[in-house]
């Protein structure tokens, strides 16, 4: 039987997807990489790039009581910019 190769996403596509995976309340990094299925180099890649552009903001819990697991030492969460990329992108999409 043949196999169907999946479509590779584009920059863009990977992007929104790891924002919405955030913006649906998943903060810690390997949750985020797992439920965007991304490997690790990228996924931090890609949350470098969002804490800097603002979309997303990096919270330190190494020395907070916040923190459960110790092998976490950062959470992410959305930003209102952030969300508006959200909207702005997936609203494009459905119009199409």
């Amino acid at each position: 039987m043949a196999r169907v190769k999946a479509r590779s996403r584009s920059k863009l596509e990977t992007f929104i997807d790891v924002l919405e995976v955030i913006k649906g309340g998943i903060s810690k990094p390997t949750r985020i990489m797992s439920q965007a299925r991304l490997s690790w180099q990228p996924l931090t890649r890609i949350l470098s790039s969002m804490v800097n552009q603002g979309f997303v903001r990096e919270i330190d819990v190494s020395g907070t009581g916040r923190k459960r697991d110790k092998r976490t030492t950062k959470l992410y969460e959305i930003t209102m910019k952030g969300e508006e990329v959200v909207k702005h992108f997936r609203g494009a999409g459905s119009q199409t």
